[in-house]
């Protein structure tokens, strides 16, 4: 299966740099088993489910993830925290007009030392002089994906983060769930649907484009994931909807493990999952699935042509397109029934 099998052209004014006014403001592609689409509000999604759907989503909050510095030589360097390994330790991207040696120090904006440890792959492994949380805190900004044009501002704290984001370690945003607010949250529970979470730390990787020819060679970055007990109590005889291709890969990664059934009532399942969706996948328990429109040739457009089809999704994607739907982080939402 070759990447270009999942390409589509779009029109740059259709890639979102700002979010809707407000959250629940955006429109909603309703993509029906039978292939039919309908053009939608967020707002009508609460109509779309009731006493036999578990809407579960991802409570992951992102981190202050991205950092400027220089290097020892004084040349610019840039690093995404990817993932974090201890109180001072850290995976991460680094950008720099030559990648700094293991052994080298990286300095930070405030002047703080960063020792480069070693090269692991595309990351690197960071031992930071104090605890990164902080640092982050008071140096990081937020981690726009690179085609958001514009640097963080006010607007991208609050809106690139869920309004039921909890648990810190997430370097992007599960963007699915940007359209929530608290009343559609409630108006979801009040139709009699179930809302869970569970947690996915979105990490660096989705940043990553697919560099390989054949979709099978390429290789995913690890994520931390964590379902509570009362989650998977939740999903038990409903119909589950995914807000998101994160909470889907945690969901199904649980389930190839058997977990999901096995484990013992109320513990919490947590572990890592590499999982890498495309066509020819079999789902074992997501039956819906809530999702942003994604960049061509991506592993999030392979996920969903897993989910639903790939020719059904590259044409409810040519209709997007036709009625000027917008795409990627800050754009619309599309509902999928598989």
């Amino acid at each position: 299966m070759l990447v270009s099998e999942f390409d589509f052209s779009l029109p740059p004014a259709l890639i979102a740099q700002h979010p809707a006014a407000q959250r629940s403001a955006s429109r909603l592609l309703y993509l029906r088993a039978d292939g039919t689409f309908e053009d939608l509000s967020f707002r009508d999604l609460p109509e779309l489910v009731g006493p036999a759907d578990a809407v579960v989503v991802n409570d992951t909050r992102v981190i202050k993830a991205r950092l400027t510095g220089r290097k020892g030589s004084g040349g610019k360097v840039e690093v995404l925290v990817a993932r974090l390994l201890g109180r001072c330790e850290a995976m991460a991207m680094i950008r720099a007009s030559h990648p700094p040696a293991p052994g080298s120090e990286l300095f930070l904006a405030d002047g703080l030392r960063v020792g480069v440890v070693a090269r692991e792959g595309e990351l690197y492994h960071l031992r930071f002089a104090q605890d990164i949380e902080p640092v982050l805190e008071r140096l990081g900004a937020v981690p726009l994906p690179p085609y958001i044009v514009h640097a963080p501002g006010e607007e991208d704290l609050e809106r690139y983060q869920t309004v039921y984001a909890a648990v810190p370690g997430a370097v992007a945003a599960p963007t699915a769930g940007l359209h929530f607010d608290a009343q559609t949250l409630a108006a979801i529970e009040a139709r009699g649907a179930a809302l869970a979470r569970l947690t996915l730390h979105v990490g660096a990787g989705t940043f990553q484009p697919v560099r390989v020819e054949e979709v099978e060679a390429h290789r995913m970055h690890p994520e931390r994931f964590a379902i509570s007990g009362a989650t998977r109590e939740a999903i038990r005889g409903r119909r589950v909807l995914a807000v998101g291709t994160t909470t889907l890969r945690a969901l199904e990664s649980a389930a190839r493990s058997h977990a999901l059934e096995s484990a013992p009532r109320g513990a919490t399942l947590e572990g890592e999952t590499d999982l890498f969706i495309y066509p020819g996948f079999e789902f074992r328990v997501v039956k819906r699935l809530l999702t942003n429109f994604h960049l061509p040739r991506s592993t999030l457009l392979m996920l969903v042509c897993a989910f639903a089809g790939r020719d059904r999704i590259l044409a409810a994607y040519r209709h997007a397109i036709e009625r000027r739907y917008r795409f990627f982080s800050y754009g619309d939402a599309m509902l999928i029934d598989g």
